[in-house]
């Protein structure tokens, strides 16, 4: 249903009329220095990917790449970490493969099921929809400040505990409502998976600037220059198709461009059922921020 041809999160295949399989995979060296919240992050984002094409994941595979002078309580950390952040999510890790290498590397193949009448994609977007994100923005400036030992404690943590969240309720409540099209935000930015979305769906996206959530730090982080290579690569890959408002400065800018570890869900909700979307979001606890429109024409524009 779903492969080469399509820019999505997971390739799709279907088994029968009532059940597809979704095959994904990620990993990616460590972005904080704990090996155990490493572990779990990295996971999170695995599993993202099923959660974003509206399937629920079963079973996983780890995929580790090690030194193989790291101390063995470090590697196992984050095999724990891995394990129990599936654990969390209702998923099987059944083995893996492990190779060695000069910088650590971990993540999952994840295998999920999907109905195939309900699952969502980059290309379901229409013309009114409201563009509803699921976490804030700013992981990446945080952890490349880490990185560059500039950033401060209770920052990282905030960061921390929202990548290590999953998607499950956000891909739960966007069944729920049959919604058809969503991404989740990772090294892309926030603005390169949008246009992936936009150009699937043959639309427009209309963003508010002042409606998009960060996390406390990243407007600091961003001040210091705080941006991995990514975030210009990003910037210089999708900026061609996308309208600032003159208000917005460089820092704020860039913030849409900087690549995010385990974001939240891009999801578009039909106006009829916004209102009921968001009240259903509050009930269990699902972040969910109304950040823009899709509109007819193409490309985006981002508005103060």
């Amino acid at each position: 249903m779903i492969g080469l041809r399509e820019p999505d999160d997971a390739a799709v295949w279907r088994l029968d009329d009532d059940k597809a399989l979704v095959v994904t995979t990620d990993f990616f060296t460590p972005v904080v220095d704990d090996a155990y919240e490493y572990g779990a992050i990295a996971a999170a984002n695995s599993l993202s990917d099923v959660y974003a094409m509206g399937g629920r994941p079963f079973l996983a595979l780890n995929v580790a790449a090690l030194p193989d002078n790291l101390p063995a309580e470090i590697s196992s950390e984050i095999i724990r970490g891995g394990a129990e952040k599936a654990r969390e999510a209702g998923v099987v890790i059944a083995g893996g493969h492990t190779v060695k290498d000069k910088e650590p590397k971990y993540g999952l193949v994840v295998i999920g099921f999907v109905h195939p009448q309900k699952m969502m994609s980059k290309g379901g977007l229409q013309a009114g929809d409201a563009l509803v994100l699921t976490k804030p923005l700013g992981f990446g400036v945080t952890t490349t400040a880490l990185k560059r030992e500039q950033a401060d404690e209770a920052d990282v943590r905030e960061a921390v505990e929202w990548m290590k969240r999953l998607n499950d309720k956000a891909a739960q409540l966007a069944n729920d409502f049959n919604l058809r099209a969503a991404t989740d935000i990772t090294g892309y930015s926030l603005l390169g998976h949008a246009m992936e979305m936009a150009d699937a769906s043959g639309v427009g996206l209309n963003f508010e600037f002042a409606k998009i959530p960060f996390i406390s730090c990243a407007r600091k982080y961003a001040e210091k220059g705080c941006f991995a290579g990514g975030a210009f690569d990003n910037k210089g890959f999708f900026e061609a198709k996308v309208r600032f408002a003159g208000s917005l400065d460089e820092e704020n800018q860039m913030l849409l461009f900087d690549p995010q570890t385990s974001g939240g869900l891009l999801l578009g909700v039909p106006q009829e059922k916004l209102e009921a979307f968001l009240a259903r979001a509050r009930e269990i606890g699902q972040a969910a921020w109304v950040v823009g429109r899709v509109e007819t024409g193409s490309g985006i524009r981002i508005g103060g």
